[in-house]
């Protein structure tokens, strides 16, 4: 014998319930008893008819009449039309008996407990009746039962406790005699008056539950819309996968923490018994599911699921008079006991300073009234502190027999979640080793799951979310690299890099499931929302998604003040743009350590040397001890290009800058590359990254440009400007050539000192054979004081840029 339990999402259409009946007709011969819950939504509705005719809102009458058309309509599906007739009447006689119990509520203005269990247990009454009838229409013998004959409880309405030795006598005789397919509704019972009660939430699988345990049944199904009992909810983890096995007290213990497939109290009379569970779905029927038994043969992974209860509170209950005081514990528990206060968690400090619990957030002022209440002497003596609530709490909870196994399993949760900027309140573990729960934000449910799911069942797949703003020449070429990189990454490196926000000046684009990399422009410019910055940053922030980055490929200074927020909001950030880098000292101090108080990056490699490893190198050079001395450089790869043109070429030098301009190498203002602006940025900031605190102010910049080119408003005006003073440049070209030398705009940092200027070199400086758009670094420092430490490579280009870009994004992807 079997026991099968049907849920409301399994008989809530007649498409689904014609599959129940499929379903039934396998193993024919084998006997089976089926317990149903009300069709989907029918329990909701008449709890509504409930609320509604108790405050005397006769709306009730029409929301009933809603569900009875809905049953009768069901009928008119499922059955021939010479059986309308005589289910309909019974249908409709149930609902009469509905109405007329609901007129009473209405009447009375109240509506007991057990007033709400005879309304509700009509729900299961019906979808049984309905049901039973289908299935003798298909030529299937069954014969229907009424479980509150057999099921025996207290008279505890809406939450009955079932009288276990009365409830085996019943139904041993019950079954004895039956030998064919047996309609039982779940839910619902009698209690000694013969009353009907029902069995709370859940109660559908409890009285399948209770079947199964006293009749020793070979196994129990439980069938649901799902594969099973899943990693975590897939309400909230798309990743989320189907598990294999559990033993009896991991399942017990996900579903105590929100795994709605099964309920707690259905586990513990099968694990009683031994007979195992297996979780199906109706509409799925030849998944495995998942079997829950005493012992798994084998774990897969080193916890079996992941579960959150969300809308807690945190009340924590500290002082120094709680120190070593014995039956302290008693009298709070006691206290909360008196007001029904379910705890949830709880966790105490060795030191016994302070003990935390998570409750309902519905429970908070019974509960901080009566500890208040309890210690109240204490409080006035200062000894006890006031109570501490911390509201819009969850708790996520990893669970796994494995977990006793093996070391190290809270660490790389708590590690993961911190990187991800995920605060955790508290924790607590049991000695069984087998639940790990964690207190956080409600807000970062769904982040931390993610996370949690990722770390544990898909390490072999790591997501990065990117937000793009600025897809203009780096933007472009950056998310075409990582469009040709998708597979390399995935199969050589376990990654998958998603864009889901990408945005230009005008317009935003979101998709949490990854935008397509190939039609991006097209779907901004066709789906996409008007651009406004803070409604970007917003819908970054809502989205809340882990292993975020937000790249700034713009030059944007109201981008860049934005970057603080931004780390504070626990998002990494890489960026070629140079103005956060290099504004004020405070502020970049304050980026610097908002980045390493939230765990996040701020990487800005590319504000330097395009695609050249400048600060990382002396990033590195610091952390082994080394100190810069000295700095020499050639920064501007776009400076090198035009001043190596304008003495190899005979071109006018608003030619050369033209060019530059559109092969990309300026900056798209071609004024900051010009004035000078752009490299003594690119040297504050090296001398900032070599710990030293400097100012823009400190820079002794000086300009080859005329005064009135300086002057100019416009991007045009300007370059006009510069084939308006041709004769300048001619100048400088035959200066230059007159003592063989090439002209090279040259930072410098040493003993304290900054500056930057354009300089003739010989043919003896190493910056002289500089080619293309060619930058070049010489650090000098304690260990390299002999010879510097060169570095020299393609300074400007999108290509170059975006690639230095991606090398960020992967910094942050593998840490």
């Amino acid at each position: 014998m079997k026991v099968l339990k049907f849920g409301g999402s399994s008989v809530g259409s007649p498409e689904s319930i014609l599959q129940v009946i499929e379903i039934l007709k396998d193993n024919t011969d084998q006997q089976k008893l089926v317990v149903l819950s009300a069709f989907q939504g029918t329990t909701d509705g008449l709890t509504q008819c409930t609320l509604l005719a108790s405050v005397n809102d006769q709306s009730y009458i029409e929301e009933l009449a809603t569900i009875e058309h809905r049953h009768l309509q069901m009928i008119a599906s499922l059955l021939p039309n010479q059986d309308h007739d005589s289910l309909s009447n019974k249908v409709k006689s149930l609902f009469e008996e509905l109405g007329a119990l609901l007129h009473g509520v209405s009447l009375l203005k109240e509506a007991t407990a057990k007033t709400k269990d005879n309304i509700l247990s009509h729900g299961e009454r019906l979808s049984t009746l309905i049901v039973q009838k289908v299935i003798e229409s298909k030529g299937v013998n069954s014969v229907l039962l009424d479980s509150r004959t057999f099921i025996k409880t207290d008279d505890s309405y809406g939450n009955a406790i079932v009288d276990f030795k009365k409830t085996e006598e019943l139904i041993k005789s019950t079954f004895d005699s039956i030998a064919q397919l047996g309609i039982v509704p779940g839910f619902i019972a009698s209690a000694p008056d013969g009353s009907t009660s029902t069995l709370g939430r859940g109660g559908s699988d409890y009285t399948a539950a209770i079947l199964a345990a006293i009749l020793k049944v070979e196994i129990l199904e439980i069938w649901t819309d799902v594969d099973g009992m899943l990693t975590a909810s897939p309400l909230k983890v798309s990743t989320a996968i189907p598990i294999d096995e559990l033993s009896y007290e991991e399942a017990m213990e996900l579903s105590h923490f929100g795994a709605k497939v099964i309920y707690p109290p259905t586990i513990q009379p099968v694990m009683d018994a031994g007979v195992p569970i297996r979780i199906k779905n109706t509409f799925n029927p030849s998944a495995k599911g998942t079997l829950i038994q005493k012992e798994v043969s084998n774990h897969k992974h080193l916890i079996s699921g992941l579960s959150s209860i969300e809308d807690v509170a945190l009340l924590t209950l500290s002082g120094s008079g709680m120190v070593g005081i014995p039956g302290f514990a008693q009298r709070m528990f006691g206290a909360l006991a008196l007001k029904n206060v379910n705890v949830i968690l709880i966790t105490q400090a060795s030191s016994e300073h302070s003990i935390s619990i998570v409750i309902e957030t519905s429970d908070i002022k019974r509960a901080s009234k009566m500890l208040e209440n309890e210690f109240a002497f204490e409080m006035s003596l200062r000894k006890v502190n006031k109570v501490k609530v911390k509201k819009n709490r969850a708790i996520v909870a990893l669970v796994g027999d494995s977990m006793k196994r093996h070391i190290g399993v809270s660490g790389r949760a708590f590690s993961v979640l911190g990187q991800n900027g995920v605060n955790i309140n508290a924790i607590a573990q049991g000695s069984t080793e087998r639940n790990i729960s964690i207190v956080i934000d409600q807000e970062d449910v769904k982040k931390s799951l993610n996370i949690l799911h990722e770390k544990f069942f898909l390490s072999h797949l790591k997501k990065i979310n990117l937000y793009v703003i600025g897809i203009g020449g780096v933007g472009r070429e950056l998310i075409n690299q990582i469009s040709d990189q998708q597979e390399y990454l995935k199969s050589k490196h376990h990654l998958e890099l998603r864009m889901i926000g990408v945005a230009n000046s005008k317009k935003m684009l979101f998709d949490q499931s990854g935008i397509d990399l190939h039609r991006y422009k097209e779907d901004l410019m066709a789906s996409g929302d008007e651009m406004k910055l803070e409604d970007f940053l917003s819908k970054m922030n809502s989205d809340n998604l882990r292993n975020s980055v937000f790249i700034d490929n713009t030059s944007n200074e109201g981008v860049a003040k934005a970057y603080l927020s931004i780390l504070k909001n626990n998002l990494s950030i890489v960026t070629p743009n140079k103005i956060a880098a290099s504004q004020d000292f405070a502020s970049y101090v304050a980026l610097k350590n908002q980045a390493l108080d939230r765990n996040v990056k701020f990487l800005y490699e590319t504000n330097v040397g395009a695609g050249l490893p400048v600060i990382n190198t002396m990033i590195d050079l610091k952390k082994s001890g080394d100190e810069v001395t000295k700095i020499e450089a050639v920064l501007s790869g776009s400076l090198n290009f035009i001043f190596n043109k304008m003495i190899d070429e005979s071109m006018s030098f608003g030619d050369i800058v033209e060019i530059a301009m559109k092969e990309g190498y300026t900056e798209p203002d071609p004024r900051i590359d010009l004035s000078g602006v752009d490299v003594q940025r690119k040297i504050l900031i090296l001398a900032r990254e070599s710990g030293k605190e400097v100012e823009m102010s400190d820079i002794d910049g000086s300009s080859f440009l005329p005064e009135e080119c300086l002057a100019c408003e416009s991007v045009e005006e300007f370059v006009a400007s510069l084939h308006a003073h041709q004769d300048h440049f001619e100048q400088m070209k035959k200066d230059t050539l007159a003592v063989n030398g090439k002209l090279r705009y040259i930072a410098k940092f040493e003993n304290g000192k900054l500056s930057a200027g354009l300089e003739t070199v010989g043919e003896d400086h190493p910056f002289y054979r500089l080619n293309g758009t060619d930058n070049i670094l010489l650090l000098t420092t304690k260990r390299y004081n002999k010879f510097p430490l060169v570095i020299q490579g393609a300074g400007a280009g999108t290509e170059v840029t975006a690639a230095g870009v991606f090398s960020d994004i992967m910094r942050i992807a593998n840490r």
